[in-house]
């Protein structure tokens, strides 16, 4: 994968482009930014058929002045490239994007973000994390990030619980992370959130659905356990994936073993998916992604 510069570096552009595939795409766009005195630093673009097929682009760039000039530039990416059906996005890379994450007892999806985001690896910002348990409240506050604690309901009815996050999200996030969140959102949820979801689970699901998942798997004698990370539609667990890997266990691996193992693989897991969609990396299309 291109290495480019991170969100925090001033001047620089990110525009990914994407829709019904034609000849002379790529020197339209590169020809838009020449005009725009832009100058390319990173191009990484895909067709899934040249004839017929769908495009896809995400380009780095950097203009002087690039903040003063964003709403010229985007003018002009409507008028080339919108009145031609392609659907288009430009981000300025000075401005990270705002992180929220949501959590429950588990922790180790979430150190591990907040770890990263003090190391200077994550390019966003983290206005809160949210929880409905309070067992992490005092290692997420010595890192200066907010905490808020809004417990869950008894019952299938979670709409107060959920108002309350949603009036905390509000306006204050771009993406949130839903790290080892033990709680089902409603499709009412994720439509007034406006923002995407990325989520994280085991990669047992469906073979091992439900509580145990590795105490089913060991009983099954798997020879791999890995993660998923996608990102979160209506349909439970079935959204655009963003990134997955897996690690090969024997017959002497206990359940502990099993368990300490897969939660290495969902941090490493979760962590990509969040840098690569900080980074503009990922296209969702239809109920996939192209992430470069």
């Amino acid at each position: 994968m291109t290495v480019v510069a991170r969100p925090g570096t001033p001047d620089q552009a990110c525009l990914t482009v994407h829709g019904p595939d034609r000849p002379g795409l790529v020197a339209s766009i590169g020809g838009l930014v020449t005009r725009n005195q832009g100058n390319i630093v990173t191009l990484d673009q895909y067709s899934d058929d040249p004839n017929g097929g769908e495009f896809f682009q995400r380009v780095v760039f950097e203009r002087t002045g690039l903040s003063a000039a964003l709403p010229e530039i985007e003018a002009d990416l409507e008028s080339t490239l919108g009145a031609e059906g392609l659907n288009w996005r430009i981000s300025d890379l000075s401005v990270p994007k705002r992180m929220a994450i949501l959590a429950s007892t588990s922790d180790h999806c979430l150190l591990d973000l907040l770890w990263r985001h003090r190391r200077g690896e994550l390019p966003v910002t983290i206005p809160m994390v949210i929880s409905n348990h309070t067992n992490t409240v005092d290692d997420v506050r010595s890192l200066s990030v907010p905490f808020f604690h809004v417990p869950s309901e008894p019952g299938p009815d979670k709409s107060r619980a959920e108002a309350k996050i949603l009036a905390l999200l509000e306006g204050n996030v771009d993406f949130v992370v839903l790290a080892r969140y033990m709680q089902v959102l409603s499709d009412d949820f994720i439509t007034k959130v406006g923002v995407p979801i990325i989520n994280i689970h085991h990669s047992f699901l469906p073979a091992f659905i439900g509580a145990g998942p590795y105490r089913k798997a060991k009983e099954r004698g798997v020879k791999l356990i890995g993660a998923t990370s996608h990102y979160v539609t209506k349909d439970l667990d079935e959204g655009p994936i963003i990134e997955q890997d897996v690690v090969r266990v024997t017959h002497v691996d206990s359940v502990g073993d099993l368990q300490r193992r897969g939660a290495d693989v969902e941090r490493a897991v979760l962590s990509r998916a969040v840098l690569w969609h900080a980074e503009d990396r990922v296209i969702p299309h239809g109920n996939h992604t192209i992430v470069f």
